[in-house]
């Protein structure tokens, strides 16, 4: 099987935990991802909305070393291009795709979105749940949407060929990076609203416009996020919210993102041994294979090396 996954915070948890990417007990490491044939996980570095300014900047400097040093042990392919992903499509093996999970990460300052790229992040949740120098976010009381700087940010964004996630972000906020941009976007690991009534989750009108831009919606795992009764939730959960995406038009725009080690699970998901029973689960419903693969690696592929293509990327470490 092959797997594709939007969004976890492995990459911090085991900073802070003292523990590998390699090999450890949590949701995610590149052990167990060894079972896919491959494995493309996008290792967000997350920061708390109590770090901002220089701080943030350092913070996310710490967490790319972090991730640099796992890399030096050959373990696992560094994604950086679309052609990292074509190279390993159909061949075992473990890929990891650096990413940014708050626009604090800047601390501010526009210059950094380039030190960001060089360091190999293709791709940034603008907000956490509170706001920042970009715009505002989903669970802060704001409503100012992109900031001045917000939307000299995202167009620096396209430029630098990193992907502006939408995730965590205020329907302000969303509305207006439509608005202020030309490319597609994503929404790493959000679910449906219409399921589950969440703040976190997308409306139908907000799914419409992902689909119309092109652009990537990664189902999230979070019991919180699938069922308005958490303690409830279950894999049956998941692929309620997927069928409803779909109903709307979703086939090429549906992935997944599942917020491992970042969240709390169903009790029916255990980590990456469980992806294949949730896939399982999708068939159950008659939903064609050709689809299930789709939603499960191909969608989230063709995205990457689509958004590198359309803006004439071509990155050299360098750039």
């Amino acid at each position: 099987m092959r797997y594709f996954d939007l969004h976890c915070d492995t990459l911090v948890t085991c900073m802070e935990k003292g523990k590998s990417l390699l090999h450890n007990d949590l949701h995610v490491s590149v052990e167990k991802g060894q079972r896919f044939a491959p494995y493309i996980q996008c290792a967000a570095v997350w920061l708390p909305d109590t770090v901002r300014g220089a701080e943030a900047f350092a913070y996310f400097e710490r967490h790319a070393d972090f991730f640099e040093r796992a890399a030096t042990s050959g373990r696992f392919r560094v994604i950086r291009t679309g052609a990292d992903i074509e190279a390993m499509e159909n061949t075992p093996g473990v890929g990891l795709m650096l990413t940014v999970e708050g626009g604090a990460a800047i601390g501010g300052k526009l210059e950094n979105i380039e030190r960001l790229r060089q360091r190999g992040v293709r791709m940034m949740t603008l907000t956490w749940n509170g706001s920042n120098e970009i715009g505002s976010g989903v669970l802060s009381d704001d409503a100012f949407g992109l900031t001045p700087f917000g939307r000299e940010a995202v167009v620096e964004m396209e430029r630098q060929g990193i992907a502006i996630d939408l995730s965590h972000a205020s329907e302000r906020l969303f509305y207006d990076v439509a608005a202020h941009t030309t490319r597609p976007f994503v929404a790493s690991h959000s679910n449906a609203k219409a399921v589950c009534s969440h703040a976190r989750n997308l409306t139908d009108e907000q799914f419409a416009v992902l689909c119309a831009r092109g652009g990537l919606v990664g189902l999230n795992y979070f019991r919180a996020f699938l069922n308005d009764a958490p303690e409830k939730a279950s894999i049956a959960d998941l692929y309620a919210h997927a069928e409803h995406f779909l109903a709307l038009g979703g086939a090429d725009v549906l992935a997944m993102g599942s917020d491992f080690d970042g969240s709390v699970m169903p009790a029916d998901i255990a980590g990456l041994e469980t992806v294949e029973q949730i896939a399982e689960e999708f068939l159950r419903h008659n939903l064609p294979e050709a689809l299930v693969r789709k939603i499960f690696f191909e969608n989230a592929a063709s995205f990457f090396k689509r958004f590198d293509t359309d803006a004439g990327i071509q990155y050299n470490g360098d750039a």
